[in-house]
């Protein structure tokens, strides 16, 4: 399973220029605003980059504008659910919208139970590794 790799240059770039409803999805999660959960944005697993990661709940969060296909999004969605991950979509227009009903259908998600037996996305190397 992918662990959630350094941030690449890509996804810097795109923290700088984020659209308005990652702004005023960030604003509203950020610091453990929400349900006292820790998000981060633009997170790459794997080959992909990842919206926004609440990485002790392995729950990725992607806002959709027009730009996002149903056949990429199927095959990303496919992949980052193969490393664990529970993979919830809004619509820009949605968070920008009606910030709070996307709220509080993230944090039921949040709030309910997650198997224990669910592997974490950045295991703890083994004794000696790297030595």
């Amino acid at each position: 399973m992918p662990a959630i790799r350094p941030t690449n240059p890509h996804a810097r770039t795109l923290r700088l220029n984020a659209t308005d409803a990652e702004k005023h999805f960030w604003s509203a999660v950020r610091n453990r605003q929400l349900g006292g959960f820790k998000f981060r944005r633009q997170v790459t697993i794997g080959p992909y980059i990842a919206d926004f990661v609440c990485p002790e709940r392995l729950l990725i969060v992607e806002l959709d504008g027009g730009q996002h296909g149903e056949t990429t999004d199927a095959t990303r969605t496919a992949y980052l659910r193969g490393c664990g991950y529970l993979v919830i979509r809004f619509w820009n227009n949605d968070v920008i919208e009606n910030i709070e009903g996307v709220l509080v259908t993230l944090l039921s998600h949040l709030e309910a139970d997650v198997p224990v037996d669910r592997p974490s996305p950045n295991p703890l190397p083994q004794a000696g590794e790297g030595f």
